[in-house]
């Protein structure tokens, strides 16, 4: 009875609905009883002559399902539909201008090492571009870190020593030849290891691929790279972009190593916190930059969805995953930005925008909203931020967060997309080897994924649209506007809708772990982030805490 079941829920109609995959081409002829069970799993209910009509469609789905399970689709490949977030009678300017960081300079004299190892990334620029300190030295000094406490933090998958210190030294000739490429230049840096780079592994955090190596690079390496970056590692993450439990252990939180560093983007937040690396590339589809950045104490940016190129990286959820930079402060975030931004061929679903950043213009000219109703039982951390803004100077709007359209059932896209990026992973029985097997683990929603109808998947998707443009409307009224990180839904919202997001640290809990604040913008408003950001973080000092075991050589 089970199979029968099982065969008629391929009813969706697209090929990753099915779960004709567990019969083959021995599956039990469907019959109305079969549809009888079914109609429990789809919420309908059909009469008996339209479910014996049904029969011979039903079958056709089987075959076509069939059809489509001959070929295997390597993860890279995209549907051909791609997620646009743009709404009605919107597109963002083009019109790059130059940009202005007024860093300053800022002396290195008589620092130690554990101070250079948590000076945030401005900084650092300034002292490889004077001469102050060679790129190989600043290397040195990470991976010394790196090769100390990666074990310890359980946060790294490849250490690239060699290869970053010939990079290194090639960023210090380029700049005793005049040639400065830029505030990365010479800069030290790590990746989520869903990052694909010729030559090494790109385990994906799971056991099924951890030995697995793609050839080619992503394209957000490649930008890094001509910005003058050094790649030194490849850092942990949850198997498949979930969580902080890979395939050899759980990567840890820097303030407390009694608990793991969230995910997904857990080894780069993690990193970044015990001042192994000055900032890493990471990911998120629902949370993957926002929590480990919140749970590490680090400062991280979710860019609009389609700014940063995914070519090269895990697929999770085509119309959701964004790739963006954590680091120690919001303008190190900007500065990350600005040389991985921009419109890429290999990913359809990037789109041209400029990025202008001016750290002369006067963080007083904002709008800012703050979700009113969010803060009523937020934590102290986040109501002392209000006040902080307001003893800048600022002015803040209460902001109530509705929608016509309930987000909670679009979440469905997210795990049908999720179970068709790893279709052969679950037909295979692989899946049984990730180590998570939990209830909701990613094994049994993928499974749980195949009984989503391809109608509401539709659906939920055209509910997306609606979203959309409501979202941009309420943002459209402001340039910022102040959440609580966990506040509502608006993390749930604001990834389905593709706003940018800057989550900062704002104080500690009781445990001793690390709280966040999050500051949202319209589509591709993240300058305004940046410049309210910015001011943020000279007014407090929260960014500037360290862990205290890994304060010491």
């Amino acid at each position: 009875m089970k199979n029968k079941v099982i065969t008629m829920v391929c009813v969706g109609g697209v090929g990753f609905l099915g779960l004709g995959f567990m019969l083959g081409k021995n599956y039990e002829k469907i019959s109305t009883e079969t549809i009888s069970h079914a109609e429990h799993i789809l919420g309908m209910s059909f009469s008996p002559a339209e479910k014996d009509s049904m029969i011979g469609n039903l079958e056709r789905q089987l075959q076509s399902y069939e059809a489509l399970r001959k070929y295997t689709l390597p993860n890279e490949v995209a549907p051909v539909m791609a997620f646009n977030p743009l709404p009605k009678d919107f597109s963002p300017s083009i019109d790059q201008q130059a940009l202005d960081w007024n860093f300053g300079r800022k002396s290195v004299l008589e620092i130690n090492e554990i101070d250079i190892a948590f000076t945030p990334v401005s900084t650092l620029s300034t002292w490889v571009k004077n001469g102050d300190i060679t790129s190989e030295k600043l290397t040195s000094i990470f991976l010394e870190r790196l090769k100390t406490h990666g074990d310890t933090l359980q946060l790294l998958i490849t250490l690239m020593e060699d290869e970053a210190l010939e990079r290194a030294r090639e960023m210090d000739r380029e700049i005793q030849a005049g040639n400065y490429r830029g505030p990365l230049h010479g800069i030290p840096y790590g990746i989520k290891d869903l990052f694909a780079v010729k030559g090494t592994k790109t385990t994906w955090g799971a056991t099924p691929f951890k030995d697995q190596e793609i050839d080619e690079t992503a394209t957000v390496v490649e930008k890094l790279d001509e910005a003058g970056g050094v790649l030194l590692a490849k850092f942990t993450l949850g198997a498949l972009a979930m969580g902080d439990v890979w395939y050899g252990g759980v990567t840890k939180n820097p303030w407390n190593l009694e608990q793991g560093a969230s995910g997904s983007s857990a080894g780069s937040a993690s990193a970044v916190s015990a001042g192994l690396i000055p900032y890493a590339i990471g990911t998120e589809t629902l949370g993957s930059i926002v929590s480990p950045s919140t749970r590490n104490g680090v400062t991280g940016l979710r860019p609009t969805f389609g700014r940063v190129s995914r070519h090269g990286a895990m697929a999770l959820s085509w119309t959701m995953d964004k790739v963006g930079p954590i680091g120690r402060t919001a303008e190190d975030n900007a500065i990350v930005l600005a040389a991985i931004n921009g419109k890429d061929e290999k990913d359809r679903s990037t789109i041209q925008a400029a990025f202008n950043y001016d750290a002369a213009k006067s963080v007083k000219d904002l709008k800012i909203g703050y979700f009113e109703k969010f803060f009523e039982k937020a934590h102290e951390n986040d109501k002392r931020v209000l006040e902080d803004l307001r003893e800048l100077g600022l002015e803040l709007h209460p902001v109530e967060l509705q929608t016509s359209v309930d987000p909670s059932g679009m979440s469905i896209m997210l795990m049908a997309e999720g179970a068709a990026a790893f279709d052969e992973l679950t037909r295979s029985g692989k899946d049984d080897l990730l180590v998570a097997q939990h209830k909701n683990a990613w094994p049994n929603l993928f499974r749980a994924a195949r009984f989503i109808p391809a109608v509401e998947y539709i659906q939920a998707s055209r509910q997306r649209a609606i979203l959309i443009d409501e979202i941009h409307d309420l943002f459209s009224e402001y340039d910022v506007i102040v959440t609580p990180t966990y506040g509502g839904n608006q993390l749930l919202i604001t990834n389905l809708t593709g706003h940018p997001a800057l989550c900062m640290p704002n104080g500690f809990g009781e445990n001793g772990s690390p709280t966040s604040i999050t500051f949202l913008a319209n589509l591709f408003d993240e300058e305004k982030l940046i410049m309210l950001g910015k001011a943020y973080q000279e007014k407090t000092e929260w960014e500037e805490k360290r862990p205290p075991l890994f304060i010491e050589n």
